[in-house]
């Protein structure tokens, strides 16, 4: 299975918002990371629109020639949103206000109403829907239970563990991603990566199969600081073998 690259650009955003001015400009960075080679764009609409603003997602959805995924909260207004601007996909996250980033995968089993009632009206659209869960089977099995078409499963925990090179810990995280690709894909789910992976830990990550693409962020912006953000594109799509 080919494995492809969607970089999110949010903390060009996060850049440009420390000083409330212009640049960074985010759509110039996706179109670099897209002549870059990566598959497509991501971006996180906050609710508190801490970083990327509604501007950028409408001015993004005119610019990026592959796939732009929008992630955001299970609320109706959201929703309304996506419905508007219509990305390629939708990728439903936990949101929390006070959180740095986004701190662990959807609950969908306990929100299956709510979650459910979202991927309609989104696949109503034509929106592809995703879903950001733990790598727990419960999880696997409500995802294809509310209707969505692909999961992402969340790697973070994985990332902790290879930040403290622990192998065990690493082993057993790394076999419960397989497992529940395995069981994603059997449910007639398609599977995504992401968080915390970054130019260290992703090869690990690549070598499972199953997934079809991987959204980095965090790591690319940061090391595009250094080098410049074609490079940072370049260096992350041979590691994962793109």
């Amino acid at each position: 299975m080919a494995k492809y690259l969607c970089v999110n650009i949010d903390h060009i955003a996060t850049i440009r918002e420390a000083r409330k001015v212009r640049e960074p400009e985010p759509v110039a960075a996706a179109v670099i990371a897209e002549l870059a080679g990566c598959r497509g764009i991501t971006v996180h609409l906050r609710q508190d629109r801490r970083h990327i603003n509604d501007g950028d997602v409408h001015l993004l959805r005119h610019t990026v020639v592959g796939s732009l995924n929008l992630e955001m909260a299970p609320t109706t207004e959201m929703v309304q949103f996506a419905k508007t601007v219509l990305p390629n996909m939708a990728t439903l996250v936990p949101e929390g206000p006070n959180e740095l980033t986004t701190e662990g995968g959807l609950n969908v089993e306990a929100k299956i109403s709510e979650i459910t009632t979202a991927v309609q009206a989104l696949r109503s659209s034509g929106i592809l829907v995703s879903l950001f869960i733990d790598p727990v089977k419960e999880q696997v099995k409500a995802a294809r239970k509310a209707g969505a078409d692909y999961v992402e499963l969340h790697t973070g925990s994985f990332a902790e563990a290879f930040e403290r090179r622990n192998e065990s810990e690493i082993e057993l995280e790394v076999s419960k991603l397989q497992d529940q690709i395995a069981l994603a894909l059997n449910c007639g789910l398609k599977v995504n990566a992401g968080h915390g992976l970054n130019y260290r830990n992703v090869k690990r990550i690549a070598g499972l199969s199953g997934i079809e693409e991987f959204n980095i962020g965090h790591s690319i912006v940061a090391r595009a600081a250094m080098v410049g953000m074609d490079k940072a594109v370049r260096e992350m799509l041979a590691l994962i073998g793109s």
